[in-house]
């Protein structure tokens, strides 16, 4: 059963990866992946708030592997934001590739603490 909670949640998350990148991507003009950058943000944020609910006790087992392995597994994606970085770099955008890794990273993290926060604040 468990195996079919990630599989579920991944049919969602990779469809709604691939549709989100291409309408954020579509409102910007500029080489800097946006669209990457942006459902990986969102999807540090899912996992932090289901992150702290789990610690709460408002969240159970089966919904982290639902939204977290499935759905975040899917809409986040580090094999783009490393192709898309080395991308920028022999594309000679080099201060783009290296602040979409600090952002990146920052923004990530951030979601994730913002979440649990978040969570914490909701459910304690």
């Amino acid at each position: 059963m468990n195996w079919v909670l990630v599989v579920v949640g991944g049919m969602v998350g990779a469809p709604l990866r691939y549709l989100t990148d291409r309408a954020v991507q579509s409102r910007h003009d500029t080489v800097f992946p946006w669209g990457t950058f942006t459902v990986n943000a969102a999807g540090s944020l899912v996992l932090g708030v289901l992150t702290g609910a789990v610690a709460a006790g408002a969240a159970d087992s089966d919904l982290r592997l639902f939204l977290g392995t499935g759905l975040c597994g899917a809409l986040t994606t580090y094999s783009t934001f490393s192709y898309e970085t080395l991308r920028l770099a022999q594309d000679g955008a080099r201060l783009h590739a290296a602040l979409y890794v600090i952002a990146s990273v920052a923004a990530g993290l951030g979601a994730a603490f913002a979440g649990v926060a978040l969570a914490e604040a909701l459910w304690t």
